[in-house]
């Protein structure tokens, strides 16, 4: 692995770290889909998108959406290290008062695009987005994140039907394929498949990776650049709770947080303490 793979690796462990543990300290949260998505937020945010901490308003900045706004504490945590707020605030995570609640506020949180938590709507105020800085003639990017299970919203095919249409290929979507919701399997609760050939008959442009690899991860987005005629969508395929042996895989860690023995056995296998 390059150095380059091996520090966003370090950089999506420390994530993972703060995800178990703010949860914890909330007595409430969604470890499993953001353990899940640790690694593509972590090269979004520390690899590939133009932003800037210092001035997180700027222009012609690229944005990221978690459609799937449950899993907040992955984002709170890649803002956090990446430098937008105060890592010690991750701790007040659902705390009265907090700027860190159960779902992302673009009015309060520095790096925050979106105000989401009503799935399928991300993935819409994406497609606009996209479709300003078409308007407006902007180099700027959009990216957006959504769940499997989110895509048993009828808005979400709503706005993929019309991000093809605008031919917006200054969007890329990303989906979070870790196989379960908060109900269960996806194939049991309402089957998205074949999500793939979905998608390519809504006119995407489908990119299939390894959403745990950073070189898979890599390769998937460069493959999206190079896209000229429409959106593209990268199928990550993740395992739910990922880096925590008992949560992979397990969908009663939706939306559960961890006892203090649980996160003890968490750090430990994440590489100790923070």
């Amino acid at each position: 692995m390059s150095s380059q793979f091996m520090k966003l690796k370090e950089t999506a462990t420390q994530v993972r770290k703060d995800i178990v543990t703010m949860i914890h300290a909330a007595s409430s949260g969604h470890p499993g889909g953001s353990l899940s998505a640790a690694d593509i937020l972590t090269y979004l945010f520390f690899e590939k998108m133009n932003i800037n901490p210092e001035n997180p308003k700027m222009d012609g900045r690229d944005k990221f959406v978690l459609s799937k706004g449950h899993a907040a504490p992955v984002l709170y945590s890649s803002l956090a290290r990446r430098g937008f707020f105060d890592p010690e605030l991750l701790l007040t995570l659902r705390k009265t008062g907090s700027l860190l609640q159960g779902h992302p506020d673009m009015k309060s949180i520095p790096g925050v695009e979106m105000s989401t938590g009503s799935l399928g709507q991300g993935i819409s105020t994406a497609v606009g987005m996209a479709l300003a800085n078409k308007i407006d003639n902007s180099d700027a990017k959009t990216y957006v994140l959504l769940g499997d299970g989110e895509m048993n919203e009828g808005i979400v095919w709503e706005a993929l039907m019309a991000a093809n249409h605008y031919k917006l290929n200054n969007l890329t979507a990303i989906l979070d394929f870790n196989g379960l919701q908060i109900d269960g399997k996806n194939e049991d609760v309402m089957s998205i498949s074949p999500i793939d050939k979905k998608f390519e008959s809504f006119g995407w442009n489908v990119i299939v990776c390894d959403g745990h690899d950073f070189e898979s991860i890599a390769e998937a987005f460069a493959k999206c650049d190079e896209e000229k005629e429409g959106p593209s969508v990268i199928i990550a395929k993740t395992v739910k709770g990922k880096g925590v042996s008992f949560m992979e895989d397990q969908a009663g860690w939706h939306g559960k947080a961890p006892s203090d023995e649980e996160l003890s056995i968490a750090l430990k296998e994440l590489g100790g303490a923070l």
